[in-house]
């Protein structure tokens, strides 16, 4: 095959990838631009709902201290994303929606059960619901709405379902929920007294038992509060769920030493240990999750509790290979690459074998040359002369 040839026969193949790399870098660059810009994603908030009229525009914000300016600090570690709140209208009355959305269902769940007061009763909208009369707050994926009715109706949780249908959902890892809560036992729980957090100023604002600094979050931990009836009073049951087995075990010996130390100037206790009842502040590792008993149990009420927390470990065998480090996926993926590159290739040249050979063998049986580059062949000469 001569060189003219053989750069005809590779043309096309540089056009196929040339194009296959113009759509992954307008793939890529739209990507960026989605997740550098959300509100040019979807909306927020629909301009309709369950018979329910946006009234002029919804604002929108970034910026967590315009979505709440005393809580700022408690939605930057629920991972905050946008904000947006608008008006709605109808004949029966006038409805405000506040909407917050966050990096993945967790931020959303924080936020919630920081929002949520003692008060309010539970609701079935989206993945959980709270109201007090005239407020509804409910999430559900990644985004907490507060509604707020101009007058509540026996439909009105219906009509916010229609709008928990409508509101953009995570995808991936980031829509699903905590499990912590799993481990919580369901005897003489009190409703709706969980607290989720995942940073210090949410739990500590949220009321919880320990000192934040103790619980350390800078290290992964998530953190379950909730309140439990007592023949005393009210007991507290803490769950802090840590990445690995071995930083529980360094908090549980930390929480020991800090019950065994005392109420001292230098180890002062939180208001909750401090009025707790004497021998029911119990420590127990679990797992990676570290279980606290704290508030008014008897000493057989919290060992109780604290006994029914069992952390069950699930493995899943999804990688026959082990373990495979980043660098091994790297070239993993340039092999692959490589391999795609010469598959595409071998199939142009394959391709090219066989119409550029068969339109010689049509020639040839034709009674012409098998080349078209014979002109001798293909140009008629009348000969003219002068």
């Amino acid at each position: 095959m001569s060189g003219t040839d053989f750069h005809i026969r590779l043309f096309p193949m540089q056009r196929i990838l040339g194009c296959l790399a113009c759509i992954v870098l307008a793939f890529s660059g739209s990507a960026c631009a989605a997740a550098k810009n959300p509100d040019a994603a979807t909306n927020l908030l629909p301009q309709t709902f369950s018979g329910w009229q946006m009234s002029g525009t919804a604002s929108s914000s970034g910026d967590p201290a315009t979505a709440d300016a005393g809580t700022a600090a408690v939605l930057q570690e629920c991972g905050f994303a946008r904000f947006a709140a608008a008006g709605y209208k109808r004949d029966d009355g006038t409805l405000q929606l506040r909407a917050m959305q966050f990096g993945d269902a967790s931020g959303a769940l924080s936020a919630f059960s920081f929002y949520r007061r003692p008060n309010m009763l539970a609701e079935q909208i989206g993945a959980g619901a709270a109201y007090d009369g005239k407020h509804i707050l409910f999430w559900s994926g990644d985004i907490i709405v507060d509604a707020t009715f101009s007058r509540i109706t026996a439909m009105s949780a219906s009509e916010l379902r229609g709008l928990a249908q409508t509101l953009p959902m995570p995808t991936g890892s980031n829509g699903i929920v905590p499990g912590i809560g799993g481990y919580l036992p369901t005897r003489d729980l009190e409703p709706e007294s969980e607290r989720y957090a995942l940073g210090p100023q949410t739990y500590t604002l949220g009321g919880g038992a320990l000192p934040a600094a103790l619980v350390d979050f800078a290290r992964g931990a998530e953190a379950m509060t909730a309140q439990y009836k007592s023949i005393n009073g009210e007991g507290t049951l803490t769950l802090i769920n840590y990445p690995t087995p071995q930083i529980a075990m360094d908090r549980e010996r930390a929480l020991r030493s800090y019950f065994q130390t005392g109420n001292t100037a230098q180890n002062p206790w939180t208001p909750a240990v401090e009025n707790s009842n004497p021998g029911t502040l119990l420590v127990r590792r679990t797992g990676p999750i570290v279980a606290v008993t704290s508030g008014a149990f008897s000493v057989q009420e919290a060992q109780n509790l604290i006994g029914l927390v069992h952390y069950e470990a699930n493995v899943v065998e999804n990688n026959p290979d082990g373990m495979v480090s980043d660098a091994s996926k790297m070239g993993r993926l340039i092999v692959g690459i490589f391999v795609l590159v010469g598959i595409l290739a071998g199939t142009a040249l394959i391709l090219g074998v066989f119409f550029g050979g068969g339109r010689a063998m049509v020639r040839v049986l034709r009674g012409k040359p098998a080349s078209a580059m014979d002109e001798s062949a293909e140009i008629i000469s009348l000969n003219l002369r002068e």
